[in-house]
């Protein structure tokens, strides 16, 4: 099996080093970056220093700088290709990608800002916008990259209309330690794997306050309400919620120390701006970018979010940190039991 792997950030070689350790005859596994001298210094120390440091590259995983006009006259003979990019490259590398006839699976998690007109799309929505032959689908669910590049248990959702994509993501890394679970509910997946980022820097902003697990558990409960109602109103299966994208990844990321998100809402509570709290990071904290998005598209559709809504007053400058969490904590009550109910 022939994989490659487009994008060197943590999570894409995360995934790389996974695959490339797991004994298969015949099997290749190539990371590229656009970044030739990362390639250069990756291929020197064995390691990718600046975005995973600390996990030594198995010397079967290849790595590659060339021109991706170049690289993809070799796409045509690989079985997978995996686009590691942000959300907001996706469109541009999809597009590259159309002609591929292996199939192709995204990593990114959240809404692309709004293009040309539209309230903010879904990676499924991108790529029937941008390459709308590709046999695709996406990889997904509650992993920190650290924890996967070190063989740590792990397991994620590789969702898909097409069998051969499901069943090729299963093939490329499902083993001992990663596990990958089928899934036809694209949406689903995706509504999960986005929403979850930005309820991640609200539980972030509640510990940092020293609010207490009782204010955590509330604001994870009620946060998993909000990203059921918008995806059923996007067409998703209400138990794709209960499963590793929905609940599973919201947990992760709400309560995980290595969450780039929740440190976002750490730092924020903490009295930083949100300039230095991104800057800390030295990596994308997609619940940042995403949340105007999510937003916007749930106002779109008449969905109610308010947690997500105090989010993005608190990224905005129109709330202090304290104000958001007594909007968030403080709202009328309401019966449980309905998602449709905020």
């Amino acid at each position: 099996m022939k994989i490659i792997v487009l994008g060197a950030g943590a999570w894409g070689t995360a995934l790389a080093v996974s695959a490339a350790r797991k004994p298969q005859p015949g099997r290749t596994v190539m990371l590229w970056a656009r970044d030739a001298a990362l390639v250069a210094d990756m291929a020197a120390r064995r390691e990718n220093a600046r975005y995973l440091p600390g996990q030594t590259l198995p010397p079967t995983l290849l790595l590659s700088g060339d021109p991706l006009p170049a690289l993809l006259a070799e796409v045509s003979a690989t079985d997978l290709v995996v686009v590691a990019t942000p959300m907001a490259a996706l469109r541009g590398m999809l597009s590259r990608l159309q002609q591929v006839a292996a199939p192709v699976a995204w990593l990114c998690k959240g809404f692309e800002s709004s293009v040309q007109g539209a309230h903010g799309l879904l990676g499924h929505e991108v790529q029937a916008q941008a390459a709308p032959g590709l046999c695709a689908g996406v990889l997904s669910g509650p992993s920190f990259a650290q924890e996967v590049a070190a063989g740590q248990p792990t397991a994620l959702v590789a969702a898909s209309a097409h069998a051969r994509v499901r069943d090729a993501l299963v093939a490329a890394f499902h083993g001992s330690s990663l596990r990958v679970y089928a899934n036809e509910d694209v949406v689903g997946v995706e509504v999960g794997g986005a929403v979850k980022n930005v309820l991640a820097i609200a539980t972030g902003l509640c510990d940092g306050l020293q609010l207490g697990l009782n204010a955590r558990a509330a604001l994870v409960t009620r946060g998993l309400a909000e990203i059921t109602r918008l995806g059923l109103a996007l067409g998703a299966k209400p138990e794709t919620f209960m499963g590793l994208s929905g609940l599973g990844d919201l947990v992760l990321t709400a309560t995980g120390d290595l969450s780039r998100n929740r440190k976002v809402g750490l730092a924020l509570a903490q009295g930083q701006t949100l300039e230095q709290a991104v800057q800390a990071l030295g990596h994308v904290a997609e619940g940042v970018y995403s949340a105007r998005t999510v937003l916007q598209r749930a106002r779109h559709l008449g969905v109610p979010m308010p947690i997500t809504e105090g989010v993005v007053d608190l990224l905005d400058g129109r709330l202090s940190p304290a104000q958001a969490v007594a909007t968030l904590m403080g709202r009328e009550p309401t019966a449980e039991g309905s998602v449709n109910r905020p």
